[in-house]
């Protein structure tokens, strides 16, 4: 198999399991590294074989046909821009950027480009399996879900003003998930919210806590519930109710030990973070980033999926503010 050289552009959180990712990706060689700062760039490069390189370097090189963009979330939309318009493959962390407006008006801009956006979700094998028995009918007619997405831990308050906000930064991968698992569109969203966690994220103007419904035309429902604290890690969950019952995807523990004695039951933690949790997503990610860099498959998540979730997104945020559900149309 013929191998195409990645760019990775960022060596911050995301840059670290992406790139070394890629590194280890048949058909792929992770050839640069870019970070406007050299030492993190220096680092990561070291560890994967890969180069410290200027962004320039990297878009110019004739050889390079790919490019992960795992920049601060304010750059996302720009490098990936750069990168499509240098011909090149692009895989994106998500969001594609904070302002929508500004989202939809370079849309055209990737029509026929190969992209990925990274809502990685869809490639967890639990939630793919979940996705799969629905379609085949395991519980009748989809009527309603329950999506859980809940940190470990609130993250620095030095994050929270570049981050977008807990609607854009943490509950868009529940509003794509929602999309995806119910097969149709909200028309309506309900949210509501507090800062409970940390008064610092308050008065920073976010929320650290909240609870969404959404609708669909047809009358689907999904409750999303969202907190920066569970206190006892990483809760991710989905259960799907149906016209015949119900199906779920529950917790991943470290192991499926139990021990049972006089003090009642114990067992292993689940997964404490997200990249212990979605290690196995993140690989699939990168595996079809692969296919899709080289045209043998189309991708399985868009620029289009990425505008959709910003939607929903922003109508979280509206409905805080004004205290009531918001269709859809009012968004478009």
């Amino acid at each position: 198999m013929d191998r195409i050289d990645v760019a990775l552009i960022g060596a911050g959180r995301m840059g670290q399991v992406h790139g070394p990712n890629a590194a280890r990706t048949p058909g792929l060689r992770l050839r640069y590294v870019v970070d406007p700062r050299p030492d993190a760039a220096a680092a990561l490069a070291a560890a994967t074989g890969a180069e410290a390189a200027t962004l320039e370097q990297a878009l110019a090189d004739p050889g390079v046909g790919a490019v992960l963009v795992c920049s601060s979330t304010d750059q996302h939309l720009a490098n990936a821009l750069q990168a499509v318009e240098a011909g090149k493959a692009v895989f994106c962390e998500k969001p594609i950027d904070l302002d929508l407006q500004k989202a939809r008006a370079a849309q055209p801009r990737f029509e026929g480009a190969r992209f990925v956006l990274g809502f990685n979700r869809r490639y967890d094998p639990h939630f793919l399996a979940l996705r799969q028995r629905l379609d085949a009918g395991a519980v009748g007619r989809l009527e309603s879900l329950h999506i859980v997405n809940h940190d470990p831990a609130a993250p620095s308050a030095h994050f929270i003003p570049t981050s977008g906000g807990l609607f854009k930064d943490f509950t868009i991968h529940d509003l794509d998930m929602a999309r995806w698992m119910l097969g149709e569109e909200p028309v309506e969203v309900f949210a509501t919210a507090s800062c409970l966690i940390d008064p610092e994220i308050g008065r920073l103007g976010d929320v650290d806590t909240a609870r969404t419904v959404l609708k669909t035309a047809t009358g689907k429902l999904c409750v999303i519930s969202n907190t920066r604290r569970s206190g006892y890690g990483y809760d991710q969950r989905i259960e799907a109710f149906g016209s015949r019952g119900m199906a779920t995807a529950g917790n991943v523990s470290r192991d499926t030990v139990q021990v049972f004695d006089e003090n009642g039951a114990t067992a292993a933690p689940i997964a404490y973070a997200f990249p212990e949790r979605y290690a196995d997503s993140y690989r699939a990610q990168i595996a079809h980033f692969a296919e899709v860099a080289r045209g043998a498959s189309p991708a399985r998540t868009h620029y289009a999926d990425g505008i959709a979730a910003l939607v929903l997104a922003e109508a979280c945020q509206q409905s805080v503010r004004e205290g009531r559900p918001i269709r859809l149309q009012e968004n478009r």
